[in-house]
């Protein structure tokens, strides 16, 4: 249920390159994408917002943030990401969507308007095999640069160009 150490590396990479500051992370499982985000935010100067249904997931998600000491630029959330999601407050320049697959264009269209131009959206389990609508949608937008990348679970990077018309 963890994001393998390329896909982690791939997040912390986006961060670190584009110095962004204010991170969204659609759900937590027991944290490890969350410590990669963190520990780049903890070097940019950022905090994240984790959501997590799980109860059990969410308490060892915490537990795992201050074993990394990371705890303090990490707000983990626990509910249902289609009822807070949308309650997030923007502007925010990278998200993070790795929960309930079938909901990713909901997610996205929930925080689009919210995405910094410049920002990042990035999905997990994306490929040509995995979750393509998706990819076909967010690649459809005019005003987003996407791509897959594939050297761990399959990642959709879309980088919001300019705001929508």
């Amino acid at each position: 249920m963890n994001v393998p150490e390329s896909d982690g590396q791939l997040l912390y990479d986006i961060i670190i390159k584009n110095n962004y500051k204010s991170a969204v992370e659609i759900g937590t499982s027991t944290g490890h994408s969350g410590i990669w985000i963190a520990w780049a935010l903890s070097k940019t100067g950022g905090k994240l917002i984790t959501f997590e249904i799980d109860e059990r997931r969410h308490k060892e998600a915490l537990a795992n943030f201050e074993k990394a000491g990371l705890s303090q630029y990490i707000d983990a959330r626990l509910g249902d990401a289609h009822i807070l999601v949308p309650q997030v407050k923007g502007p925010v320049d990278f998200v993070f969507s790795d929960a309930d697959k079938d909901w990713y264009i909901n997610y996205f269209k929930s925080l689009e308007s919210k995405l910094s131009v410049g920002g990042c959206f990035a999905s997990h389990n994306v490929s040509q095999r995995s979750n393509y609508n998706y990819y076909q949608y967010v690649s459809s937008l005019p005003n987003y640069r996407s791509s897959i990348d594939n050297r761990g679970g399959g990642m959709a990077i879309s980088y919001k160009t300019a705001n929508a018309e």
